[in-house]
């Protein structure tokens, strides 16, 4: 019997290297940014102007007719009218432009408000999320991205989920790519190579006998090879106390471990206090659910992390994604303590991977020891853009960041 063309002799040993080596490649989790199909019918007279709430139905049909996650009003209503950020802000901020062509919406881009802190200085950013332009007029991303760019009111602009289109117009209207090293290198482990090697093997587009091998065989090499490199911690939280709690249960020893964290640190941080983390991780309807690890010292907090749970729609596969972690005075132990915890939640949540992207190098050192697997996104998935210039000087080096999955949309949005 041969499979795809293999002799019994060669089935196991290539089946397994291909499998691994797509293991190891992976793919962008990141939902596409702006769809460019072959343009079919007549192109009509297009003009741009601002989002208005009335809108929504349009482009949630757009966004569904070209492959976007669903969205709802509600989230809408969560985004642009309960954002902390807009407390903050010093001018009205828009939710972001329509391209309208024939009386119908065939372009989107959204722009969310954001609150970030530098050396004790508020700033208000703006997270393009969700361009989407219909194949006809997608020369119209141009202008979509373009007013992104000069929204008013806005002291750092964030393109965090970029495909290489966007990014190489995000690179000409001046946005540079985020210079922390290894941020498009996701690290990750199998929690069930059964099930991941299952997905894989869709993925490859196998089906019938030679899929059912395939993914026994894919699993049996993920398990050996797991075994023998030792992949993951090695063992589970250490000696200090970890908790669970749920989002909505974040309380006020979050804002004193925030106010200190704040007072120690010189790069760029994402808000953080209970506020807006709770409305970040308060998705309606959301597909994704979140559970914050707290890790006390003495009966006080030292140190969260957050890790968001969700399933690929095509797959089935369950992913586990670290989303944030604070650490007082960045204290190697309670890091490391915080990390073996959110591994051994994933695992035990059910899910069959567990991922983290971005970080600076104290926590990925950490996670380097666990001989993860890595992948990479095919280009720099964030951007980011400073109208002032000595902003835009703090934030060319690399230890101004702080930069993970909590920034931009990446987790806020679904």
């Amino acid at each position: 019997m041969t499979i795809l063309g293999m002799t019994p002799m060669q089935t196991a040993d290539q089946l397994i290297d291909r499998v691994l080596r797509q293991a190891r490649k992976g793919k962008p989790a990141l939902p596409p940014t702006c769809s460019t199909p072959s343009p079919r019918g007549a192109v009509m007279p297009v003009r741009q102007r601002e989002v208005q709430f009335s809108d929504f139905a349009a482009v949630a049909a757009l966004k569904e007719r070209w492959g976007h996650w669903s969205d709802s009003l509600a989230n809408w209503r969560r985004l642009w009218r309960d954002n902390p950020a807009l407390e903050v802000a010093k001018v009205p901020l828009g939710m972001g432009w329509v391209l309208e062509a024939g009386g119908e919406i065939v372009g989107y881009s959204g722009s969310i408000p954001l609150l970030y802190h530098l050396r004790g200085r508020p700033l208000i950013a703006a997270a393009g999320t969700s361009l989407v332009v219909a194949p006809a007029y997608r020369a119209g991303a141009v202008t979509l991205l373009s007013s992104f760019y000069r929204q008013q009111g806005i002291d750092l602009f964030l393109i965090t989920t970029a495909i290489a289109s966007v990014a190489r117009l995000s690179t000409t209207l001046g946005a540079r790519p985020l210079p922390q090293r290894d941020y498009s290198t996701v690290l990750f482990w199998v929690l069930d190579a059964r099930e991941v090697a299952r997905a894989l093997v869709a993925r490859l587009g196998w089906s019938g006998t030679a899929g059912t091998v395939g993914a026994v065989l894919a699993a049996l090499a993920q398990r050996t090879e797991g075994m023998i490199r030792r992949r993951g911690p090695g063992h589970g939280p250490g000696s200090l106390s970890i908790s669970e709690i749920e989002p909505s249960n974040i309380g006020e020893d979050f804002a004193v471990l925030w106010q200190r964290r704040r007072a120690d640190q010189e790069c760029l941080l994402r808000d953080r206090s209970p506020a807006s983390l709770k409305w970040h991780f308060s998705i309606p309807g959301g597909a994704s659910c979140a559970t914050v690890l707290c890790c006390h010292r003495s009966g006080n907090l030292v140190g969260y992390a957050i890790v968001r749970h969700a399933a690929e729609q095509a797959t089935g596969l369950r992913r586990t994604l670290l989303a944030d972690i604070v650490v007082e005075r960045d204290d190697p132990g309670v890091a490391e303590d915080l990390l073996a915890a959110a591994y051994t939640n994933a695992r035990s949540s059910g899910s069959h991977v567990f991922e983290v992207l971005g970080f600076p190098d104290n926590i990925r050192r950490i996670l380097l020891n666990w001989n993860p697997y890595r992948r990479r996104y095919p280009n720099n998935p964030f951007f980011y853009k400073a109208p002032d210039r000595n902003l835009a000087g703090i934030l060319a080096d690399e230890a101004a960041w702080y930069a993970g999955p909590l920034d931009g949309d990446t987790t806020l949005m679904s």
